[in-house]
């Protein structure tokens, strides 16, 4: 037997496993597990055309003659279908998003769409887009490199639209604002809306509040020069998250206006339309301050939330975004989106996949409700 096929065999089924269990221990399986997971669990089928291509292979060069050969076929037969399991986990994530939005907004607002198998399944890693222009590094603060911007806008530039602000994860101490969902920022990007993706201050050298003045930042940012790119920041700002970015985005939602987390800039609206929080730590930050907690901060007129999860998220478990959810719906008069998705490890954001374009569908369809509700107001 080839030893390539059988490397190529081994390791398709190790992928297999750690998409379809979450491992946290011991730490070097988990590093292992969820960098892997990472790639393949949005994406099985590149796995599953290695496996088809490395076994006809295989056969077409004679290396299948033994019975141990014969096993290792069997192996493959075995990582296929595992793969194809973990690949209908991602394809159901539509019907579920759109049973969390009709249960949140009403029956009728997740609407079904056509997911574009082109991209999922042979230009995954591509998320530029011909009709829409990146703008990159533009300043919005005094910190250097952390405190640059990226835009997205359509290049014809339609006058009015809504903006998206995103905030990349990275447990506050790495990260940057080019790698996160691009998907998301490219699609409503392409739709007319104004997407902005920020870095900000990290840890050690700086912790909170530092992080969400630099939010805030953003927001008074968008607010001020968004209308230059097409947008019409005095009506409609959306902002959101991903990991630690969703933590950023909640906070930034449920303490609107607040001056003590804008210094020198207090008289800047930094209220938001709505907030979206992606595979979202959403509890007390390092220090255990409950104060940043935004479970600790809900208001009757919080925004509308939508937040989403994978419930195969190595990092943070799926009770801690339900514990606001829970919190939010006690409170707030505005809904919360809850979609707990199938399958989903952390850091589903960074593909075109069934899940995330799934999601990002659900995203457009709860931002055409909420936009709907505040121009009726």
């Amino acid at each position: 037997m080839a030893v390539g096929y059988l490397v190529t065999v081994v390791l398709a089924a190790l992928i297999a496993v750690f998409c379809l269990i979450r491992i946290r221990r011991p730490k070097p399986l988990f590093y292992f597990s969820y960098r892997l997971a990472l790639v393949f669990n949005e994406m099985p089928f590149l796995a599953i055309y290695a496996l088809v291509a490395s076994t006809a292979l295989a056969f077409a060069e004679g290396d299948i003659a033994t019975a141990a050969d014969r096993l290792v076929v069997a192996l493959a037969a075995v990582s296929a279908a595992g793969l194809v399991v973990v690949a209908r986990r991602g394809i159901r994530a539509a019907s579920v998003v759109r049973l969390a939005l009709d249960e949140a907004l009403g029956a009728g607002t997740g609407t079904r769409r056509r997911p574009p198998l082109a991209r999922i399944l042979l230009r995954p890693f591509f998320r530029r887009r011909g009709d829409v222009r990146r703008l990159s590094n533009l300043s919005y603060g005094e910190a250097g490199r952390r405190n640059l911007l990226d835009v997205y806008h359509h290049r014809s530039r339609p006058v009015g639209g809504p903006v998206l602000i995103h905030f990349h994860g990275g447990h506050y101490d790495q990260g940057r604002k080019s790698t996160q969902s691009l998907p998301l920022l490219y699609r409503l990007a392409s739709k007319g809306w104004v997407c902005i993706s920020a870095n900000y201050r990290l840890r050690p050298a700086f912790s909170h509040p530092d992080h969400l003045i630099d939010a805030k930042k953003v927001i008074a940012w968008a607010r001020q020069h968004a209308n230059e790119y097409g947008a019409d920041p005095t009506t409609e700002v959306f902002v959101s998250g991903s990991s630690a970015g969703g933590h950023m985005a909640a906070l930034a939602a449920l303490t609107p206006n607040d001056p003590s987390y804008q210094p020198g800039f207090e008289e800047a609206d930094t209220s938001v339309t709505a907030a979206i929080a992606l595979n979202g730590y959403l509890g007390t930050y390092f220090d255990g301050d409950p104060a940043t907690s935004p479970v600790n901060l809900v208001r009757a007129d919080a925004p509308p939330f939508l937040i989403a999860h994978g419930n195969l998220d190595e990092l943070v478990d799926s009770e801690n975004p339900k514990a606001l959810v829970t919190a939010l719906r006690s409170v707030s008069t505005s809904p919360v989106v809850y979609a707990e998705l199938p399958g989903g490890h952390h850091a589903f954001d960074l593909f075109h996949s069934f899940r995330f374009e799934a999601l990002i569908d659900g995203i457009e369809d709860f931002a055409a409700w909420v936009r709907s509700r505040k121009r009726a107001v």
